[in-house]
């Protein structure tokens, strides 16, 4: 009977002991879990160690060791910076920041900045703040809207060797659009009227000068023809025309000497008759 009992005890004793070292591995989580797109930053008493773990899961001793996970995926930042032209025009920017974290550097990026949301606040943006006042400064207002691919690609490059000794990645920086102050805008407005107007006046000049020329080579052919029209007609040119138009009626109205004008209707044989006698 004691035995029994013994055996239940005991039973009930493992029971316990295992439901206590299931809760208790929960509570110290003596692994750590780094997802996809992730690396394992590992501080051991709150000092951060030289090895990152890669995804999947690693052992670690409890209470002495802990993981923390930062992104190492591209992430999007969109930030909204002013700045000055070199005429001295203000500008307000929008920018895209494609960027992310060195995966070789991601304990020394969490040791001396942080995580993600840190790194934009902390240097990100201060970053291309800076960045984009140096690049426009150097332009004038009218080039900035003009020379937009290379003021992009000086933006990109310079914030890239800004960034890469912090353990930053900038992917890619694209000018999403420029505001310009409001007399600044209907200046340039006017301006682009003003040469849409020139343009329209250039063309209806040309327009008129080629039609005049045209009329001008058009009056010259008719001229010319008429030259060549009247050096090539002689008298019998004219009386065979007069002939071939004739609707064979005579004309009510007689010459002065009652003879028909242009032709002579008797024929040759007549004429000869006529001389014979």
């Amino acid at each position: 009977m004691k035995t029994m009992q013994s055996v239940r005890y005991n039973l009930a004793l493992y029971i316990v002991g295992g439901l206590v070292f299931i809760i208790a591995a929960l509570n110290l989580k003596p692994f750590a879990l780094v997802g996809a797109g992730e690396r394992g930053v590992i501080m051991r008493f709150g000092k951060v160690q030289d090895a990152i773990l890669d995804e999947g899961i690693h052992p670690i001793l409890p209470l002495v060791t802990s993981v923390k996970t930062l992104s190492v995926r591209v992430q999007k930042t969109d930030i909204k910076a002013d700045a000055a032209s070199k005429d001295l025009q203000s500008i307000t920017t929008d920018l895209a920041v494609n960027w992310n974290v060195d995966p070789a550097k991601v304990n020394q990026v969490y040791q001396q900045v942080g995580d993600e949301e840190q790194i934009v606040v902390s240097i990100l943006s201060p970053a291309i703040s800076e960045v984009l006042k140096a690049a426009t400064s150097k332009k004038t207002a009218e080039e900035i809207i003009t020379k937009r691919t290379e003021l992009k690609t000086e933006i990109d490059n310079s914030l890239k060797k800004r960034l890469q000794p912090y353990g930053v990645i900038v992917r890619d920086v694209s000018l999403i659009n420029f505001g310009f102050s409001p007399e600044f805008s209907k200046a340039i407005e006017a301006k682009q009227i003003a040469e849409q107007e020139a343009k329209q006046a250039e063309f209806t000049v040309q327009k008129a000068t080629q039609d005049a020329q045209a009329q001008i080579n058009r009056a010259k052919g008719q001229a010319e023809a008429q030259r060549l029209q009247r050096q090539t007609l002689t008298s019998e040119i004219l009386q065979q025309q007069a002939i071939e138009k004739w609707n064979g009626q005579f004309p009510t109205v007689m010459g002065g000497g009652g003879t028909l004008p242009l032709i002579n209707i008797a024929p040759p044989s007549s004429q000869a008759a006529t001389g014979v006698k």
